[in-house]
Formats: structure tokens, C-alpha cells, sequence
């Protein structure tokens, strides 16, 4: 009888490790992108490891056509000012009442006090705000892809194959589905949570309403291709200095970059769809945890003090 148990205990632990052989799935550097494309079937791109973009706020303006809302306060060099956020309230994409919200937030801006966004009030970013994050890292499994977002521990998952919910319920970061199209990864995101604090596309305030439509595409280009939109980037974006974040951006990398090219859509807000992109590269440095800090310290213009989430009831 012990001996048959034994017997039983010991195929179950031999089980259980042989599935956890199974089911563990290395995350490998962004070094060799597609380097695990032996193991995936051939018409799935590898996008997996970590990436990042050295520009803040981070939007590239498309080549033409109608895009983001940019900076009218500018460095001498032309760049976009980084300590001033003076949205262009005049860009035609923005209907008139968003024209005048992306103003008063410049105003603000001017005046050199700060007005609240997502990212200083440690809210979580939605889309399309996240992404100037400039540090993400991509997992793709067969039924999903998460997006790890290198500050305040942010992240998304996105279904693949499979369709929106009748009715989706709002959320921080949407409802987000995607597939695969040839050497492409799309994604679809409706649902973004528009009743909320802070609720902006960008840094500049640009709003959104409950009809906010993005649609991401993330593929696997040459670096001689990524040079149009960094050069694009580089006039409207500064670039961090080595040293200032975490992850190093490797000047001498020449390799795979994965470029996101989104498209916005939101006819209660915008007269047209704008597009823009975001061009990642490999970086050096590690994956550092960069965490949010809350404070009730008021430093806007008006001297009201931060919101920090609270709950409605009481836990007990």
C-alpha cells in the first residue's frame, strides 16, 4: 500500500515538473529580435524583449498628413521646450472646445506653474498617453500580448483574435484586441475610460471622449528605415542625456528597430483621424523598477492639492 503510494506521490511531482518545463518561457533581450522565430510558426513576427525610445515627449509627427498636437514653445535650437507644455491649440485636427482646453493648459504652462497630468499625479496613462513611456517590453503568447511599461508598473494585455464585447465596459487602458497581419502585430482599442481625472491623449491636454478609437501597428524595421521619423522625432522631442534614465540608449545600435505607428480617431473631439509613430530601439542598461510617488504637495497654478486615487466606501 505505502509503496503504491509512493509510487502515486512521485508521478505526480514528475508531472507537475514536466509541465512546468513546459509552460516556462524564457524572456529574451531585445538584442536579436525574431531570434526565437524557429520555435514560433514562420508568419508570426518576434517582437519580444525590451525596447526603448530616447525622446520625451515621445510622439513622432507622421510624414504628412494630419497629426499630433506639438509644442509651441520652442528651445532655441527649434526643438520642442520640455519645461513648457504650450500645446499647438491652433493644429485642425482639434474641433474648437479641445482647441481651447489645449489652450488653458498652455496658459498654465506659460505662467511656469505645472498642471496635473496622468504621469505626474500617478494615475494610470491610457491610451494613447502611454506612450511616451520610453521603456517597454513586449510578451507575446498564443492567446495574448502584454505590454510592460517601464515606470509606475504599467501595463496592458491585448486578446488576440478574438472580437470587442457588444457592449465594453469602460476601462483605464480600453478594451484592446489584436492580430496578426503578415510581419505586422494590430491592435484594436475602443472603451478607454473617458469619466476620469486627467482624462488626455498627451501632455499637452489634447482630451478625449468616450469615442476614442486607436489603432496600433508594431513592426520590425531596418535601421537605414527608422531614420525618417528619429529625424522627425529629434526636431519636435528632446533626446535624454546618458544618465538620466535607466535604459541607455545605445547610440551605435544598427540593428531591428520596432516601430508603433498608431492612428487616433475621436469625432467628439478631433475634425479627422491624425497618425504618429514611436521608434524603439535596443538599449542598454537594465530594467529598473521607476515608481510613482504620491503626494497631496500642491505645485499647480491654482494651489489645489493633488488627487490621489481613493475608493468611494471604505474596505471596512
Amino acid at each position: 500500500m505505502y509503496a503504491r503510494r509512493r509510487d502515486f506521490i512521485a508521478s505526480v511531482i514528475l508531472a507537475a515538473v514536466a509541465a512546468t518545463a513546459a509552460l516556462a518561457q524564457p524572456v529574451p533581450s531585445a538584442v536579436a529580435p525574431g531570434g526565437r522565430a524557429a520555435q514560433r510558426t514562420s508568419s508570426i513576427p518576434d517582437f519580444s524583449g525590451v525596447w526603448a525610445h530616447p525622446y520625451f515627449p515621445g510622439f513622432e509627427p507622421p510624414a504628412s498628413g494630419p497629426g499630433p498636437v506639438v509644442n509651441r514653445s520652442r528651445r532655441r535650437d527649434g526643438v520642442g521646450n520640455p519645461n513648457q507644455f504650450v500645446g499647438d491649440y491652433t493644429n485642425p485636427i482639434l474641433k474648437p472646445h479641445a482647441a481651447d482646453v489645449v489652450k488653458r493648459h498652455g496658459e498654465i504652462s506659460l505662467t511656469g506653474a505645472s498642471y496635473p497630468t496622468p504621469s505626474n499625479q500617478c494615475w494610470p496613462s491610457g491610451v494613447p498617453y502611454i506612450f511616451f513611456q520610453h521603456g517597454m517590453q513586449v510578451l507575446q503568447q498564443p492567446g495574448k500580448v502584454t505590454f510592460l511599461y517601464l515606470r509606475n508598473h504599467e501595463f496592458r494585455q491585448v486578446r488576440l483574435n478574438q472580437p470587442h464585447p457588444a457592449k465594453v465596459t469602460p476601462s483605464w487602458y480600453g478594451d484592446s484586441v489584436g492580430h496578426y497581419e503578415g510581419d505586422t502585430l494590430v491592435i484594436d482599442t475602443v472603451g478607454v475610460k473617458a469619466d476620469r481625472p486627467f482624462a488626455m491623449v498627451d501632455m499637452y491636454g489634447t482630451p478625449f471622449s468616450e469615442k476614442l478609437h486607436v489603432v496600433e501597428r508594431y513592426r520590425l524595421i531596418d535601421y537605414a528605415d527608422a531614420q525618417g521619423a528619429l529625424e522627425r522625432s529629434s526636431k519636435e522631442n528632446i533626446r535624454f542625456r546618458p544618465g538620466v534614465q535607466s535604459l541607455e540608449f545605445d547610440p551605435n545600435y544598427r540593428g531591428k528597430h520596432l516601430q508603433l505607428e498608431f492612428t487616433v480617431a475621436d469625432e467628439g473631439v478631433f475634425t479627422s483621424p491624425w497618425t504618429a509613430t514611436i521608434t524603439y530601439a535596443v538599449p542598454l542598461g537594465s530594467w529598473e523598477e521607476h515608481v510613482c510617488a504620491e503626494s497631496r504637495r500642491g505645485y499647480f497654478s491654482n494651489g489645489d492639492e493633488a488627487e490621489i486615487p481613493t475608493a468611494k466606501n471604505a474596505d471596512f
